[in-house]
């Protein structure tokens, strides 16, 4: 049965209803449960504002146009989708006898919309869709670590990891974006015959599709329905220092200290994990840091801002445990011992999902980091990844029926996100590991997780960023020279640094970070000085040949804080990526959706890092320009566009060319 209800098309067949609604200029919601009553999480999406549609009802069909999209349901039940000029972008795979006058009418009985009951209640979900065109090439999807940027032919599961963040939105080269909007964990397959998303656990199919001209049409229409980033506060415009770990208030001034004696541009030091006490005890160690207050100060001085790093857990011997237990502020289990990770303590998590704990660890870190003038949280998930081995029992930890997959890391950075709100501090900047659709509205900078220090890693966080932008995450960066791993002294290593330090400088934020070898003994026996730290990580550390480097790299990017500045302001009034594919900007091009090494920076700046051992030429295609030249970025060589080049690579630079003459 089809009728119109309430401004939306509604399907109903046996336990099924099916509900197809506009949900912002050229966009439409698609849900279908067998639940009885249609779950009201809206997930990611916010609510659209008036939305202008046509329903119509046949016999055969029935369709919903708004806009420039239009949704067409047959009598069978299969949806197929087209854009303003009548072509068909996104079709359900239905192979059943439901409609015998139906092209793809089969006898092998396989459902668009598969719902298998599970105990508990709920369903594990199956949506199935046409591989309409085998030259389909499709971005976003949020950070893989893996090399290839176009997804088409890919199999991707749908859960964090430390390093791998699930953020289901997908751009088609065909015209139209599609967000899987359920947090369950889960699995897409983006396959050249059949393409599928997978919910483990849950009550409801929930996407959103768009369809728009241009990429950037499709993105920003993206942004309004799931949020745009804050404005980017000074400070993120810069250089930003860190390793793993500054053990003690002293080690950490002298760091910034050093910077301010060379003369180089910094705006932000990092303390990382362990400064504390105990997990739980959201403050500093007394016996190493025995005066924030003052270490604060001077660092204002400076005019360098201090983020410090904030973990989730609670040690069963903090002083918060008992508090946080008895309220209920603390992720539950169905069943055994309560820990959830054994890393330096016993601990488990507080239920960012629970209003009230979010409020109490807010009230902790608000008297002991906010009220000494820190301003800046790393929100670390502390190894987020064991929840993807067990997603049954993990929606008894956060609650019945959420099947969190997704969900929690937005929580998360939302418990910081609302407490600063409430103290008047609008532009937040929240460090994150893992972000889910619509984290980007909770001040969210993901960065990619604990990677190796190596060629193929390096090659991966190039693919992982542009989609990661693509995703809707404009905020994003890496640690510069890998996390796992690498000795400054080692020549080797020094390379890869090198090329990995002049991308960051082409990257939204530009933060050097690393657990370097050999390790540091330890310098105490209690709190969080049990941890040890890595080899010295400053750009001084790696000889004077690379120091060179790093400090022309560091004046570049200086010099980019205008540019930079405008580009987050991009970001932040419609949702545009910081780094962008070259079809973002150039989506007439052809060759442009099929270069997955070079990059745009905003639209001016055209980046091709180095990310091969021993490299010194590379071949670089400058994209077509109606009127206009490419200039190198490092001398005043003029080229024209829409051509392949060879240009010399020596190690002091990473080729960059400049728009000349934009149109």
């Amino acid at each position: 049965m089809l009728i119109e209800q309430d401004q939306r098309l509604v399907y109903r067949f046996d336990a099924e209803e099916v509900w197809i609604e506009p949900w912002g200029e050229n966009a439409l919601r698609v849900r279908a449960t067998k639940a009885g009553l249609m779950p009201d999480e809206d997930w990611a999406l916010q609510k659209p504002g008036a939305v202008v549609s046509q329903i119509s009802i046949d016999a055969d069909s029935a369709s919903i146009t708004s806009g420039k999209i239009k949704g067409v349901m047959a009598k069978g039940g299969k949806l197929s989708v087209y854009n303003a000029d009548g072509r068909l972008l996104l079709e359900e795979y239905a192979r059943n006898r439901r409609d015998l006058l139906d092209a793809k009418c089969s006898a092998i009985e396989v459902e668009a919309r598969e719902f298998k009951p599970i105990i508990g209640g709920d369903y594990r979900l199956t949506a199935r869709f046409e591989s309409l065109d085998p030259a389909e090439k499709i971005f976003g999807m949020g950070q893989y670590q893996q090399p290839h940027l176009d997804l088409k032919g890919q199999d991707l599961e749908l859960a964090h990891r430390n390093s791998q963040a699930s953020v289901p939105f997908a751009l088609s080269s065909l015209g139209y974006g599609f967000l899987w909007n359920n947090p369950s964990i889960g699995r897409a397959v983006l396959g050249k015959n059949i393409m599928t998303f997978e919910a483990f656990s849950t009550r409801v199919l929930d996407y959103w599709i768009v369809v728009g001209d241009t990429p950037s049409e499709i993105e920003e229409a993206y942004a309004r329905a799931t949020g745009t980033v804050p404005m980017m506060p000074e400070y993120g415009l810069g250089f930003w220092q860190c390793k793993l770990r500054y053990q003690t208030q002293d080690e950490l001034l002298g760091v910034a200290r050093e910077y301010k004696r060379r003369n180089l541009p910094i705006d932000l030091i990092v303390i990382d994990f362990f400064h504390w006490p105990r997990q739980g005890e959201w403050k500093f160690d007394p016996v190493y840091w025995p005066d924030p207050d003052a270490m604060v100060r001077e660092l204002k001085e400076m005019n360098i801002e201090l983020m410090v790093s904030i973990w989730p857990t609670v040690d069963k011997k903090s002083e918060n445990f008992q508090t946080m237990l008895e309220n209920g502020y603390l992720i539950r289990v169905e069943r055994g011992v309560r820990t959830a990770l054994d890393f330096e303590g016993e601990t488990i998590h507080f239920d960012a999902t629970n209003p009230a704990s979010r409020k109490y660890v807010w009230s902790k870190a608000k008297e002991n980091y906010y009220t000494k003038g820190i301003k800046v949280f790393w929100l670390d998930e502390a190894e987020p990844e064991y929840t993807a081995y067990d997603y049954d029992n993990y929606r008894y930890y956060l609650g019945p029926n959420l099947a969190i997959g997704n969900i929690y890391p937005r929580e998360y950075a939302r418990t910081f996100y609302e407490g600063m709100e409430s103290e008047g501090q609008s532009n937040i900047v929240n460090l994150l590991r893992c972000a889910w659709a619509g984290s980007q509205k909770f001040g969210a900078l993901v960065w990619s997780g604990d990677i190796a220090s190596s060629w193929g890693s390096f090659r991966n966080q190039l693919a992982a960023g542009l989609n990661m932008g693509i995703a809707g995450l404009p905020w994003w960066t890496t640690d510069i020279g890998g996390f796992h791993g690498g000795d400054p002294n080692d020549e080797k290593f020094r390379e890869l640094f090198v090329r990995w330090f002049q991308w960051g400088a082409f990257c939204p934020v530009m933060r050097l970070h690393g657990d370097r070898e050999p390790r540091q003994s330890q310098v105490g026996t209690t709190g969080g000085a049990t941890c040890r730290s890595g080899a010295p990580n400053e750009v001084w550390s790696y000889g004077p040949e690379v120091y060179e480097i790093c400090k022309k790299y560091m004046l570049v990017r200086e010099s980019l804080r205008d540019y930079t500045r405008q580009l987050m302001k991009e970001a932040h009034e419609r949702g545009t990526p910081v780094m962008r594919p070259c079809f973002y900007d150039f989506p007439k091009d052809p060759v442009c959706w099929a270069i997955d090494k070079q990059y745009m920076y905003g639209d001016k700046y055209l980046c091709c890092p180095i990310m091969e051992p021993g490299q010194r030429q590379m071949s670089v295609y400058l994209p077509s320009l109606a009127n206009g030249r490419w200039k190198s970025f490092a001398g005043h060589t003029m080229y024209d566009s829409g051509s392949m080049v060879d240009v010399d690579c020596p190690l002091e630079e990473m080729p960059v060319f400049v728009r000349q003459n934009m149109e």
